[in-house]
């Protein structure tokens, strides 16, 4: 049995700053994390607009030495993550719902130095992801329908992460199982007793009034 990755916090830079995201991203060192979630958005795939390569580059120039775990919400994101990881990502999650060649690209992220990621969205079943479970570092389950933050985090995505769970420990695999969408300490227990390890939160994050107590939180959480 592979073992089970510690839980980790990752704040996502959607819900910063926008006029100051390196200040953003900067709270988040701060706070002792060392994961910054980059939720990448095309106005296609999803019906929004966030960050570029660019944003990416910028916040390296910055001197930012985060862990960018980076999320294309993108039609063709096969298209991008030679930008992507030329701009700093250190690992590029794409999603399994538009068609192209998921393994090709899952490949062709690690062959440039990034470790990879698989996403499904809330209406997708968990056995869309399942034969790309062996080829990946992360997948993601979103819990809530992406393309904006502050959403209410949806209950009915926990079976669905259970059943990921169930197949990693089943076939010994080590990936991260990470949940995005609604999250904040009540949520995340929820998803850490389902199986989850990795929490996204971005809105509770950045507006949480003792943010040491909030990241404390997460710390706490044991090792399943």
């Amino acid at each position: 049995m592979a073992s089970l990755p510690a839980p980790l916090l990752a704040p996502s830079l959607l819900a910063g700053d926008h006029a100051n995201l390196a200040a953003s991203a900067q709270l988040v060192a701060n706070a002792g994390l060392s994961w910054l979630h980059c939720d990448i958005m095309d106005g296609h795939f999803v019906p929004n607009l966030s960050f570029s390569p660019e944003t990416l580059a910028a916040l390296r120039r910055a001197g930012n030495k985060l862990y960018f775990d980076t999320h294309l919400m993108l039609d063709e994101p096969h298209r991008y993550i030679e930008a992507f990881a030329k701009a700093g990502a250190n690992l590029i999650s794409i999603h399994i719902e538009p068609a192209y060649d998921h393994a090709a690209t899952l490949a062709r992220i690690r062959s440039l130095g990034c470790q990879c990621g698989i996403v499904l969205n809330p209406g997708t079943p968990a056995t869309a992801i399942e034969p790309f479970l062996s080829l990946v570092d992360l997948v993601l389950v979103m819990t809530v329908q992406p393309g904006f933050g502050g959403q209410s985090f949806r209950r009915d995505m926990l079976p669905k992460i259970q059943q990921i769970d169930t197949w990693r420990r089943a076939r010994a695999l080590g990936f991260r199982l990470e949940v995005d969408g609604g999250i904040d300490l009540a949520t995340g227990r929820e998803c850490h007793a389902a199986g989850a390890d990795t929490f996204v939160a971005g809105t509770s994050f950045f507006r949480a009034a003792d943010k040491p107590a909030f990241v404390a939180g997460f710390a706490s959480l044991p090792v399943r």
